[in-house]
């Protein structure tokens, strides 16, 4: 078996892999790239494996694990992203911001004022020298 052929075609997989996580903007499209770089790699194992005539298989156990870790990646990047569209509203990669930003920024016309004010929509919070 020649090797160039699984060669390249893992490399046009990796690329386009590469080009996905690069140029989406969906986070799911973006989990799905890197699935096929992950793929990719798992080609070049086996095809490596076979053309070394290894007598271990150590590339087709190390796919085995390779497979393993991607499929804990995608469910743990499923739930984060499940997460963040129940937190948000929005799953654009690029419409995200820190988790740890305050509800309101300077520039928000909405924002309550003075320096000790809160949110008056959160439950349970006053403002500072407000009757109880």
């Amino acid at each position: 078996m020649h090797l160039v052929y699984p060669a390249v075609l893992s490399a046009l997989l990796f690329c386009t892999g590469v080009y996905g996580v690069l140029a989406r903007r969906n986070a799911i499209l973006v989990l799905m790239s890197v699935e096929l770089m992950l793929n990719a790699v798992n080609l070049d194992l086996v095809a490596f494996d076979v053309w070394l005539r290894d007598t271990l298989h150590a590339g087709q156990a190390l796919t085995l694990f390779t497979i393993a870790i991607a499929a804990a990646e995608i469910g743990i990047g499923l739930a984060v992203v499940l997460a963040v569209y129940r937190a948000k509203g929005t799953i654009a990669v690029d419409a995200l911001r820190d988790t740890a930003e305050p509800p309101y920024g300077p520039e928000d016309p909405g924002a309550p004022e003075g320096p000790g004010s809160t949110d008056p929509a959160a439950p349970g919070t006053r403002t500072p020298g407000a009757a109880a």
